[in-house]
């Protein structure tokens, strides 16, 4: 089976999942919250490399107040406890997205997290909060614009992908191979639009609180089987040239 080197996935369904069983939202957030670390380690013992979770849009400040809240309270719970759990799965921590919204508390853990963890190899675990691909795209352009003006980069000199790429939050890290959105729904949501250009996508009905590592596996199965192609050419085709 061919094992993708980067999944990256939407986390869709917490809300309906609890409804589903008579529960408020917010308890469905908390049980897919506990559900990362499962996925974490599922992916690391699959043999994934990297794996980038959508944990807060730019889109969900918009959200009942209440809600907003929660989902705050449990980010500070999980990232208390993160530093913790990245050492014992050798798990390098990576937060992308518009940090500067969020409360400054929650940026001093992101910032020691990340420190804390940035010689770890098992698995690079990203986390997307307050994040928007178009909003990152922008801020992109914004940065190569300063370093024109600065003078880092030749006023002349014209902007390429490979430019582009290296001033996003994703600098560094290989496009997803894989994309899975749980919970039935069939659309990006502003998430890696500029990442996403090659990768398969993989669709389940499954709510992201009752995704399990079968469920992983099943989709890593199925993108195993596809005929994957850059530009017309088999992906087998250009590993054997």
């Amino acid at each position: 089976m061919r094992i993708p080197q980067h999944v990256a996935i939407i986390l869709d369904g917490n809300g309906r999942w609890a409804k589903a069983k008579g529960m408020p939202r917010t308890y469905g957030h908390t049980v897919g919250a506990k559900n990362v670390e499962n996925i974490c380690r599922a992916c690391h013992d699959i043999g994934i490399k990297y794996l980038t979770v959508y944990a807060f849009s730019t889109e969900n400040w918009s959200r009942p107040s209440e809600e907003v809240s929660t989902l705050m309270k449990l980010l500070r719970n999980y990232l208390a406890t993160c530093q913790k759990t990245a050492k014992k799965n050798n798990m390098r921590v990576r937060v992308i997205g518009d940090k500067t919204r969020l409360d400054s508390d929650i940026q001093e853990t992101i910032e020691k997290l990340e420190e804390a963890t940035k010689t770890y190899d098992g698995l690079y675990f990203t986390i997307a909060l307050n994040y928007g691909s178009r909003d990152e795209i922008i801020r992109a352009v914004n940065k190569i614009l300063e370093e024109k003006k600065a003078g880092v980069i030749d006023a002349d000199t014209p902007v390429t992908e490979e430019m582009i790429s290296e001033h996003l939050d994703t600098a560094g890290m290989p496009d997803p191979d894989l994309l899975i959105r749980t919970s039935g729904e069939e659309r990006l949501s502003n998430f890696l639009l500029w990442q996403n250009a090659y990768t398969e996508f993989y669709f389940t009905d499954i709510h992201w609180p009752a995704f399990d590592k079968n469920q992983l596996l099943k989709a890593v199965e199925e993108y195993s089987r596809r005929d994957r192609r850059f530009g017309g050419v088999k992906q087998e085709e250009t590993e054997n040239a």
